[in-house]
């Protein structure tokens, strides 16, 4: 497979699986209104909502690319806190105070990833342990969320005005998953053929680059909020996001198709994880992720990616 070739099924697949997650999410909350869920319950299930990451860890599980798809875990959930939240800091600071029980929460989320990292692969126990853990923590964030507007999104926001039929709510869900789908496949595919035609590490593409290319609106989400004077919306899209690709995507990963556990990933890329993470909860505490803080953790991600291209 060429370079060139190789390149283009990733690109095709990245736009697939983003245009795909914005209609699969239109469909389900429009599912959700005609069922009588509360707008809340919604924007709490949904705002972090990341198909295209669970489908490309999916994808790539079941093709056995296990860098790929550990890499929507671990290296989607770097780049959430180094870039998404440190770019969109640098661009509009955020000052809020959160609740002491979300920073518990996500100070946690991290560390309590590792126990689906023990032995040398993800078990099907440990997937079970992380959805549950998922559940009881989203169950959570509605329940200390009820007089805040910490997990609201512009796109349920949009999605929740569009008022659906059931043929049309179901009809977007099915075409949503069905082209993430097909997208996930391109993108594990692509993926797998620069590694083999650049010769590049199978743990650059799959914890650096793939990330980065398929959670690139994650800026968007954390600085838009925010600039709109909304921050507490900015952090507790944050927190849920980090549940989703952390908890979520691991557990189902594990769950449904196990995967081999390169060491690299417990010795430096789960670790850098918990601290740059930590480092986050730590601003937040403070109440404030300014332009200083949003700057020291996009050098921590300069480093991570230098580390994992020249050195690892």
């Amino acid at each position: 497979m060429s370079v060139a070739f190789s390149l283009a099924l990733f690109g095709i697949g990245v736009a697939l699986v983003i245009w795909a997650t914005e209609r699969l999410l239109d469909g389900l909350v429009g599912l959700a209104w005609l069922l009588r869920v509360s707008a809340f319950a919604v924007a709490a299930i949904f705002s972090g909502f990341e198909a295209e990451n669970v489908a490309v860890g999916l994808a790539a599980a079941r093709r056995g690319a296990e860098e790929v798809a550990l890499g929507t875990v671990f290296g989607g959930a770097i780049f959430l806190v180094c870039v998404a939240l440190g770019l969109g800091a640098v661009l509009y600071p955020l000052r809020v105070r959160l609740p002491r029980g979300f920073l518990v929460l996500m100070a946690a989320c991290p560390l309590a990833v590792g126990v689906g990292l023990l032995g040398g692969t993800t078990s099907r126990l440990a997937g079970v342990a992380l959805l549950a853990a998922f559940a009881l923590a989203v169950a959570y964030l509605v329940v200390a969320s009820r007089h805040h507007r910490f997990l609201e999104s512009e796109e349920v926001r949009e999605a929740e005005e569009k008022r659906r039929s059931y043929k049309e709510a179901v009809g977007l869900s099915v075409l949503g998953l069905a082209v993430i789908a097909v997208g996930g496949e391109l993108v594990t595919v692509g993926a797998e053929g620069i590694v083999s035609a650049l010769g590049l590490s199978a743990l650059l593409v799959g914890m650096v680059v793939t990330p980065a290319a398929i959670e690139v609106e994650e800026v968007i989400r954390q600085a838009v909020p925010t600039r709109e004077g909304l921050p507490e919306v900015s952090a507790g899209n944050l927190v849920g996001t980090l549940l989703y690709f952390l908890w979520f995507n691991l557990g189902l990963i594990s769950l449904l198709v196990p995967v081999r556990i390169n060491p690299q990933v417990v010795a430096f890329d789960w670790p850098f994880l918990v601290a740059v993470t930590w480092l986050a909860t730590f601003f937040f505490a403070r109440g404030r992720v300014g332009r200083l803080e949003g700057a020291a953790l996009l050098s921590a991600y300069a480093l991570y990616a230098a580390l994992r291209t020249f050195y690892l």
